[in-house]
């Protein structure tokens, strides 16, 4: 029995060539390790599913919602972003299925998310060259744009600086106001310290290389200060 047999099996698609799905699973790490074993990394498939999931995303959000296409864009980057494909990974449980390098199975949190993500995309490429674009936009439809009504109610689609200005209008009916705290380091590699403001409050403080880096994680900090429950 070939261990993809339950994947397909979870995901409702039974491929013809198999080896493309094993393709996907396959991270260039595995065969720098494993180099006499004549497999494909998953590279390429990726960057075929990426575009395949790009396409079928934008196509869904501009037939569906006559929102601005500032909105629409942000609503797409919340669905495909690296975060977002990784839950999705973690849902279809798709780590037991990875050929990883010891080392990269050793990875931080964010390296494997990234991997997953990939992964993800990887998986979209190698169904629509098995199956065909209707396919994939079917699996995409299940387990990538139905995230999409909690995105929007959630409102993580939104940047955190986006997001504190229209919970603090809500809330306060005031708009955050940022400052300069901290200045450090030479010109070519300044650290810029800033602080958000309602009122005179300071909500969050956050510090980055550009003032407006700075800004998001003050805003990040703020929002996290909001959701704290009132002692």
């Amino acid at each position: 029995m070939n261990p993809l047999d339950e994947f397909q099996d979870r995901i409702g698609i039974k491929f013809n060539d198999v080896s493309l799905l094993e393709r996907a699973f396959t991270h260039r790490s595995y065969l720098n390790e494993h180099p006499k074993l004549g497999l494909e990394h998953n590279e390429r498939i990726e960057f075929l599913g990426d575009a395949v999931l790009e396409l079928v995303v934008t196509d869904h959000l501009y037939r569906n919602y006559p929102n601005p296409e500032g909105d629409l864009t942000n609503w797409r980057s919340a669905l495909v972003k690296t975060e977002s494909l990784a839950a999705v990974a973690e849902k279809l449980q798709i780590a037991e299925y990875f050929k990883l390098s010891r080392g990269e199975a050793k990875g931080n949190a964010r390296s494997h998310a990234l991997i997953s993500a990939n992964a993800v995309e990887a998986i979209i490429g190698a169904t629509y060259l098995d199956q065909g674009y209707d396919t994939a936009k079917r699996f995409i439809a299940d387990h990538i744009i139905s995230r999409l009504e909690h995105i929007l109610e959630s409102g993580a689609w939104m940047d955190p600086k986006s997001k504190f200005q229209e919970l603090a209008q809500e809330r306060f009916g005031l708009t955050p106001a940022y400052r300069v705290m901290e200045e450090a380091g030479p010109d070519h590699d300044k650290v810029f310290t800033i602080g958000v403001y309602v009122g005179d409050t300071l909500y969050g403080q956050g510090s980055g290389s550009s003032k407006q880096a700075g800004q998001q994680e003050a805003a990040a900090a703020a929002l996290a200060k909001l959701a704290q429950p009132k002692a």
